[in-house]
């Protein structure tokens, strides 16, 4: 369970979000500009608030109510960003293998093809960084967030370069895995599909407060029936 209370301002905007995620899978769902990458960044703490307080099962994340979150590293969190952002000087299996120095020889070559396997991408284990598509560089950066095994994984609109179909089927995926391995993930989207394809917990951001937290079918109502109109009769 994830529990915060969270105040930032940046600028004239100011992100004010109180509340509980207690679904291992949480959306964050909002148009642009409404605070969801704000608030990812302050969850993974690379980002400073004016006010924080993160507790993760009760434990906290942050140093005081108004200080930064700890260092990622402490914290048992990963995060992947909108951009990719791999080691152009390494491999796709030196990417996947960066956070693993704890393991041995062996088990980080196993444990880096089967996170590469977990997101369909094992056949990229020897391809070059600068070589990839935009969706294989999302899939090798998720796999790299997923090999050391964390607690709390924040994805910021992690599957924009992927089509509808390969979205889906990985996001169907990846909440079976968390699940399995009580893995927290809380995914920001602009794309309601994200949280309705899985039946998510959605937490509906507008201009930096939360407007609604609950079950996708009944947060996202509305954006629900907006898509079946765009589809038109079936």
């Amino acid at each position: 369970m994830l529990e915060l209370a969270l105040h930032a301002r940046r600028g004239s905007f100011q992100l004010d979000v109180e509340c509980r995620f207690a679904s291992e899978w949480t959306v964050v769902f909002g148009p642009s500009g409404a605070g969801k990458s704000t608030l990812l960044r302050l969850l993974a703490g690379l980002d400073r608030a004016e006010s924080a307080k993160i507790l993760l099962d009760g434990r906290p994340l942050t140093h005081s109510a108004r200080n930064l979150a700890l260092k990622p590293g402490r914290r048992q969190t990963s995060m992947v960003a909108q951009q990719p952002a791999l080691f152009p000087h390494l491999s796709v299996a030196a990417n996947v293998a960066y956070g693993l120095h704890h393991l041995d020889r062996l088990s980080r070559a196993t444990r880096v093809e089967e996170m590469l396997e977990l997101v369909d991408a094992k056949d990229l284990l020897h391809c070059r960084v600068q070589n990839l598509s935009g969706g294989e560089s999302q899939r090798v950066a998720l796999a790299r967030a997923l090999a050391p095994q964390p607690r709390l994984l924040l994805l910021d609109e992690p599957f924009s370069a992927l089509d509808g179909v390969a979205s889906d089927a990985l996001l169907v995926r990846l909440q079976h895995w968390f699940t399995a391995r009580r893995v927290q993930a809380v995914v920001a989207t602009h794309d309601a599909t994200d949280a309705l394809a899985t039946a998510a917990e959605v937490a509906l951001l507008r201009e930096g407060r939360l407007a609604a937290l609950g079950p996708a079918d009944e947060v996202l109502a509305a954006e629900r029936q907006r898509l079946l109109r765009r589809l038109g009769p079936v």
